[in-house]
């Protein structure tokens, strides 16, 4: 089950619940749509991965699967992109489609 962790991990934006700005990769790094896309370019810092939209955990009790029972993660994780180490990932990942590398 996913975190649904509460911030971008590089500019500490909050990313609540039902942001349509969270981006997570498949370790569920968390970060926003703004630095996925201008700082990031669609590489994990920290795994080299690709992104996709993070999933919104319903608020809905109707299945029994919801935010009521299944509480959203309140773990900030709070660590910004350190350019130099970063160049080497983003040179290596950047050309190859998120699902080959």
């Amino acid at each position: 089950m996913l975190e649904i962790r509460p911030n971008c991990e590089n500019c500490n934006t909050l990313l609540p619940n039902d942001s349509d700005n969270a981006m997570i990769c498949s370790f569920e790094c968390t970060f926003c749509n703004e630095c996925v896309s201008t700082i990031l370019q669609n590489v994990c810092p920290n795994c080299g991965g690709g992104f996709q939209k993070r999933p919104t955990r319903p608020v809905n009790c109707l299945t029994g699967n919801c935010v009521e029972k299944y509480p959203i993660g309140k773990r900030k994780v709070f660590k910004p992109v350190e350019s130099n180490k970063f160049k080497v990932i983003l040179k290596t990942f950047m050309n190859i489609e998120p699902r080959k590398r």
